[in-house]
């Protein structure tokens, strides 16, 4: 006598159930030996940097008083010394580790690393098409507001969503650089001082100083909008191609700055950069102005002529040194006439 329909196919489902126990257990082993060999590889790194960290202070003692021979023996194992500290950073990328300060406050000590290449370059490349449509979605908002709607609500609901933006930036940079992206310097700190800014101007109340800078503002923003999408265009072309050929890696970002990789094809960028840098200045210049007034009461005029002056100093002298900095290596690379 055959067997039932429904009992056949019970039969299947728990034979494919038992083999999924089986592969769970395996998959449930495999992952104790991963978190094993993660802790093995974290305390080897942290031994080696301490050792190594030993070893340069005893060899700069050394240096002091040692021949000519020995100080360049000296010099080559710093130089190796330094290297392994760039291999250790990338080692590091795979491996769990400690959030920083704030994304401790932001997500606890939960572990953000990406296991696989595949994984941070998704993650990577899920944050630049982030920036684009904020960036293009805050165009419009600020047009709409300077041209349209001229309501304080508006206004609100824009400085709102530059408040978000720059939060959501300053997290998702931050899981990026728990994951290897070599994002540093001013370009870091510059969304933590835009975040500031968005804020303070969210919580400045209506009244006539508020007035007299929202056109200069809403312009200002209209035209930051408007150069981040030219550098977001060119500056993920150029990335590419430097990808392409092993110059930078998968990790490395766009930016609202100029950074020295950007130097070839891309230096018609750098008037629109000024031009916005130097808007900032003039943001600082006009507020600073509309402080010294009488009947100018309101504390967020003065915090934000001073956040424009920050924004505008970090701008120019960081930009200034990558630029002195280019124009240097290039001297040194043209050959000297006898």
């Amino acid at each position: 006598m055959s067997k039932p329909k429904f009992q056949t196919e019970w039969e299947e489902i728990d034979e494919e159930y038992q083999q999924l126990q089986e592969t769970h257990k395996i998959y449930r082993q495999k992952l104790e030996e991963l978190t094993n060999l993660q802790t093995t590889c974290s305390s080897s790194i942290s031994k080696q940097r301490k050792c190594l960290k030993d070893l340069r202070y005893s060899l700069t003692k050394c240096s002091q008083k040692c021949d000519e021979k020995e100080l360049k023996l000296i010099t080559d194992i710093k130089s190796q010394i330094k290297e392994k500290g760039n291999v250790f950073f990338d080692m590091e990328a795979y491996l769990p580790k400690r959030n920083g300060l704030y994304l401790n406050l932001v997500l606890g000590n939960v572990n953000v690393t990406l296991l696989s290449d595949q994984a941070k370059f998704a993650y990577k490349d899920e944050y630049e098409k982030f920036k684009l449509y904020m960036t293009i979605i805050l165009l419009f908002g600020a047009i709409t507001c300077l041209f349209v709607l001229n309501y304080r609500v508006t206004d609100e609901i824009f400085n709102f969503l530059l408040v978000w933006y720059y939060c959501t930036l300053t997290i998702r940079e931050s899981v990026l650089m728990s994951n290897g992206s070599r994002i540093k310097g001013w370009w870091v700190s510059h969304h933590y001082v835009s975040t500031f800014l968005s804020g303070v101007m969210l919580t400045w109340p209506e009244g006539p100083m508020y007035q007299m800078f929202r056109s200069q503002f809403l312009a200002f923003s209209i035209y930051q909008s408007f150069v981040q999408f030219l550098q977001y265009y060119y500056q993920s072309g150029c990335l590419y191609r430097l990808r392409t050929l092993g110059e930078r890696s998968q990790l490395d970002l766009t930016v609202e700055g100029f950074q020295s990789w950007m130097w070839r094809g891309l230096t018609f960028l750098l008037p629109f950069l000024f031009f916005g840098h130097f808007w900032q200045l003039y943001n600082s210049v006009t507020l600073f102005r509309l402080g010294r007034r009488q009947d100018c009461k309101e504390w967020q005029v003065f915090m934000l002529a001073l956040t424009f002056l920050v924004l505008f100093l970090g701008n120019v002298l960081t930009t200034l040194k990558v630029v002195h900095q280019k124009v240097q290596k290039n001297q040194e690379k043209i050959p000297k006439n006898d």
